[in-house]
């Protein structure tokens, strides 16, 4: 009798119930998947820093609890106070737009009011009503996002720590079970070692690019535009620091649309000498921290050009939110390490066929 394996309905059957067992298991831990996420991603990270303690703690348990202390040291509680003071800053501002808005609009007033007494200028015909109208526009959708979000922040306080804490738990077993958990995987799952190989390294290593460029460059030239800003009193010094930041990880937008125009303001406003400083500091200091090290920390590493870096990294932030800076990245390297692949199981086959 002939037994041969083929479509029959226990066959079936069986992919069906697997399917839908994979596909619960994935909507059950879908609440901590970015918790997981980042739990993996900073094991990724930390993993050298693991095997050289590794060495010296050969208990894996002692290892792992060093590491993770290390990494609550100098990563994640610097974060965290960092986070609270910009949720005090942002409690700060929101305030302002109430009980200071009419500094801003008078500040803005000042501003066309000296554009449209320049002889350049005075030709545009500037619309100040219509700009002034949508200035304040601006202000209460800005307003309104900052308070909306940050209420949901802290009304989700419980759930934010519960999350934290999963993600905590998580990266203490990755760092001491990671390589026993990846080739667990790899034995596993019906793909070709070759294949996630090559996945894992496009994964870790434009996640690490990713941090590296926003932590470093992004850290970097938001320290220094925060800097020039408070040396030339430009109120929200912080703030203003955190975006050049967060600005920095995108080609070809980056930090200049924050510093740009406030060094133009402070020209038109009469403010000469902060202008200058904040326009010479800008072009010369900080254009040259992204123009030197944008290429050492972020091309070489991901092998990706710079508008599709700029699509996923916009993407990323629209869909998925803060952690989209570094999901979106990735995402696009493994599209790419995806069709590379393809393509080379493509021309495998062509040559196979051939020799046939």
């Amino acid at each position: 009798m002939n037994n041969k394996p083929g479509i029959n309905f226990q066959n079936v059957s069986f992919l069906i119930l697997l399917v839908l067992i994979t596909l619960f298991f994935l909507y059950i831990v879908k609440p901590f998947f970015l918790a997981v996420f980042w739990a993996a991603l900073i094991a990724g990270i930390f993993m050298p820093l693991q095997r050289v303690l590794n060495k010296k703690i050969k208990n894996p348990n002692l290892c792992a609890g060093a590491t993770l202390v290390i990494i609550l040291l100098c990563l994640i509680i610097p974060l965290g106070l960092l986070i609270n003071l910009l949720i005090l800053e942002a409690f700060d501002i929101y305030k302002s737009f109430g009980s200071q808005g009419g500094a801003w609009m008078e500040t803005l007033k000042a501003t066309l009011n000296a554009l449209s007494q320049n002889i350049f200028f005075a030709k545009f015909n500037i619309d100040q009503a219509f700009i002034l109208e949508k200035f304040q526009d601006i202000i209460k959708a800005v307003s309104g996002y900052l308070i909306n979000h940050i209420s949901d922040f802290t009304q989700n306080t419980i759930v934010v720590i519960i999350k934290f804490a999963v993600m905590l738990y998580a990266l203490f077993y990755f760092l001491r079970d990671g390589k026993k958990l990846l080739e667990s995987i790899s034995n596993h799952i019906p793909v070709n070692k070759r294949y996630l190989e090559t996945f894992s390294h496009q994964f870790f290593s434009t996640a690490k690019a990713s941090l590296k460029f926003t932590f470093v460059i992004g850290g970097l030239q938001g320290f220094l535009g925060g800097l020039v800003f408070y040396i030339t009193g430009i109120e929200r010094a912080l703030i203003w620091g955190v975006i050049m930041m967060g600005l920095s990880i995108l080609p070809g937008v980056g930090c200049a649309f924050v510093w740009v125009p406030a060094g133009i303001i402070m020209l038109v406003l009469g403010h000469v000498w902060q202008g200058i400083v904040i326009l010479i500091f800008g072009s010369v200091i900080i254009s040259s921290v992204d123009n030197l090290l944008r290429p050492v920390l972020l091309g070489r590493d991901t092998n990706m050009h710079a508008l599709l870096i700029f699509l996923s990294t916009l993407g990323g932030l629209a869909v998925l939110g803060l952690s989209g800076f570094v999901m979106g990245p990735i995402i696009a390297a493994l599209f790419l390490a995806s069709w590379k692949l393809f393509l080379e199981f493509h021309q495998e086959k062509q040559e196979e066929k051939a020799k046939s």
